[in-house]
């Protein structure tokens, strides 16, 4: 079956970097748009970014637009986030998601209902 397994998470400085990895099994990965999503203590889960099948186009929240980056090798089976310029309010576990719509930004894509796998999630906390 289709599993996820994210890797990378840790504890950084604000302002540092950390990358993150998701690796793909059970699937064809390549016929899936990957999405990262975020949830902080007490908070929703939310939407971080996404790319589509090939990698070529990707999508951002505002809020990490120019310092987030998504990428993935589907020679691999995986997806990457690449967290530079760190902020306190980054802190959160992140999770992959998967889905086999071929719809990767907008609202569609941003939504967590549609995404039908899902990691168990990495911890990054941020801090001063």
């Amino acid at each position: 079956q289709v599993q996820l397994v994210e890797s990378g998470g840790g504890q950084v400085q604000t302002g540092g970097s950390l990358r993150l990895s998701c690796a793909g099994s059970g699937m064809a990965f390549s016929r899936y748009v990957m999405a990262w999503f975020r949830q902080a203590p007490g908070k929703e889960r939310e939407f971080v970014g996404s790319i589509n099948r090939s990698g070529d186009n990707t999508y951002y929240r505002d809020s990490v637009q120019g310092r987030f980056a998504i990428s993935r090798d589907n020679a691999k089976n995986t997806a990457y986030l690449q967290m530079s310029v760190l902020r306190n309010e980054d802190t959160a576990v992140y999770y992959c998601a998967a889905t086999t719509s071929p719809y990767y930004s907008g609202t569609y894509a941003a939504s967590p209902t549609r995404y039908g796998y899902w990691g168990q999630g990495t911890q990054v906390t941020v801090s001063s």
